[in-house]
């Protein structure tokens, strides 16, 4: 085996390990070795193609696949140089007070999340998209949303240059959006920061990690690892975990470490996500410019998030319900689709947690609570509002029966979309904001770490990302992410004495 050593090690490149990375470097100068180990691969601009099946296995868990234990909902997020950062669409919302406040860390307030956020909105260049660059999709749904009683606002997006390629899910081909691959993770290396890709982290010891580093498969993408095929042992003053709310859980639970808060793991959110669709009657644009520019929050109301989307003919197909003539006929509809995301903000409970299977590979457990039906139930009667208000002759929506509503039904929505519909592993569900299983707070009684991202017990283990949310953030989380990983940084910082 091989024997390395580093003073800070950061497991994950995503919005969490690649802020970290960053507010670090300078450590560099000052003769510590700060090293971040990523699961994944790094891929050189030109790989980055937009074609469905080649970006999904590229820079996806599972190629987007992952599987809740009961196979009730696909969970999707990265895995690669930059992490999820590389595959979400770049929208850049600040948490909302309400959702700080309800957390109760101690320490922690919502005046210095919105401090922390303004500094990587202004980092990695968020800013509201101009007018050209907004689709019919992302129109429609404003019309819509207004002819339904809601107000549609506009989506933050960390965006530099951007060509209306509308491929932000399958990583963007011309480098326009400003993940932690194009800003935080770049600027840590030209400060001496060394980036390990394909460096599977196996397993925790006390201040020790197993390393096994990956060749590149035949026929995959990206760039081979800076370090050779084989297994490691890396020393380390400071760890810092930031794989995200499925990955940072499974390590901690498979490393067996004595003392482990009874928490880890549990208290996962993931706000349960329907791909509902409207077909005009004429072709719209839905696949050029950005597909994600609008929304209409009714978390503090009714439990969802409404999100303009477009999503590829795979995807889009897989979340159609229904099978034969009628799945085939409204695919072939695609170019007149409007698109909705439907988000229901979902609250943390012990038994929808990670857990990890005999080989240490993690296992995710969700219960659909009633309220969770509920609320997609609102949401799904809200989409058909709006797209019937923008124009649409048929809606999708799957806890109707039958799933496709027309424009007759315009006055029986709430009578046609009902929860009693909503059929767990009938209902195609997906979920990508991943949060929990490491959850900040007072003491070993109530989480897993303390408000700077310590693990109780172990000072110089910490977490920097997703799974240290208390409960459901409500919106994206990747900004709040970034924000807490700069106060976990500033934690160390002040541990190392490099700062007042």
């Amino acid at each position: 085996m091989n024997r390395r050593r580093a003073d800070v090690v950061i497991v994950g490149s995503g919005a969490g390990g690649g802020t970290v990375a960053a507010r670090l470097a300078p450590l560099v100068a000052a003769g510590k070795s700060v090293l971040v180990l990523e699961q994944g691969p790094r891929l050189d601009d030109h790989e980055f193609t937009g074609k469905e099946a080649e970006m999904a296995n590229a820079l996806y868990a599972d190629g987007g696949g992952f599987l809740t234990a009961d196979g009730t909902m696909t969970l999707a997020f990265g895995r690669g140089y930059g992490g999820s950062t590389v595959v979400y669409t770049g929208t850049s919302l600040v948490a909302p007070r309400r959702v700080i406040e309800h957390w109760k860390v101690p320490g922690l307030g919502h005046d210095e999340v919105v401090r922390r956020s303004a500094k990587y909105q202004a980092e990695n260049n968020v800013a509201l998209l101009p007018e050209n660059l907004l689709n019919d999709n992302n129109r429609l749904f404003v019309t819509g949303a207004r002819a339904a009683g809601f107000t549609a606002e506009q989506f933050p997006l960390n965006l530099r240059g951007c060509r209306g390629s509308s491929l932000c899910n399958l990583g963007c081909p011309n480098a326009a959006k400003q993940g932690t691959n194009r800003v935080q993770l770049p600027a840590a290396e030209r400060l001496g920061v060394e980036v390990v890709t394909r460096a599977e982290v196996v397993r925790l010891e006390e201040r020790q990690i197993q390393v096994l580093v990956s060749d590149v498969p035949p026929g995959a993408r990206g760039r081979p690892s800076s370090w050779a095929p084989g297994e490691y042992l890396i020393d380390a003053d400071t760890v810092i975990l930031a794989a995200g709310a499925i990955g940072t859980p499974a390590l901690l639970l498979r490393s067996g470490l004595a003392g482990l808060p009874s928490g880890t793991g549990r208290g996962l959110t993931v706000h349960p996500a329907l791909i509902l669709v409207g077909e005009h009657p004429t072709p719209i644009s839905n696949d050029v410019g950005h597909p994600k520019s609008f929304f209409v929050d009714r978390a503090a109301e009714e439990g969802f998030v409404l999100e303009t989307c477009m999503y590829f003919p795979f995807v889009t197909a897989k979340n159609l319900t229904g099978f034969g003539p009628e799945h085939s006929l409204l695919m072939r509809a695609f170019p007149r689709l409007q698109m909705i995301l439907v988000l229901a903000c979902d609250k943390a409970i012990g038994e929808n947690r990670v857990t990890v299977d005999r080989q240490g590979r993690p296992v995710v457990h969700y219960r659909f609570t009633p309220e969770v039906v509920r609320s997609l139930t609102r949401a799904t009667r809200a989409s058909a509002r709006i797209f019937f208000g923008a124009g649409a002759v048929r809606v999708h929506a799957p806890l109707a029966d039958p799933p496709l509503l027309d424009r007759a039904d315009r006055d029986r929505i709430d009578q046609l979309i009902d929860d009693r519909h909503f059929r767990p592993g009938r209902v195609s569900v997906s979920a990508a904001h991943l949060m929990g299983g490491a959850a900040m707070g007072h003491d070993e009684t109530d989480s897993v770490t303390d408000s700077w991202g310590r693990l109780h017990g172990r000072p110089w283990l910490r977490v920097a990302d997703a799974s240290l949310f208390p409960d459901s953030l409500e919106i994206n989380p990747y900004l709040t992410v970034m924000a807490l990983a700069d106060r976990v940084a500033d934690g160390v910082l002040g541990d190392l004495g490099a700062i007042p």
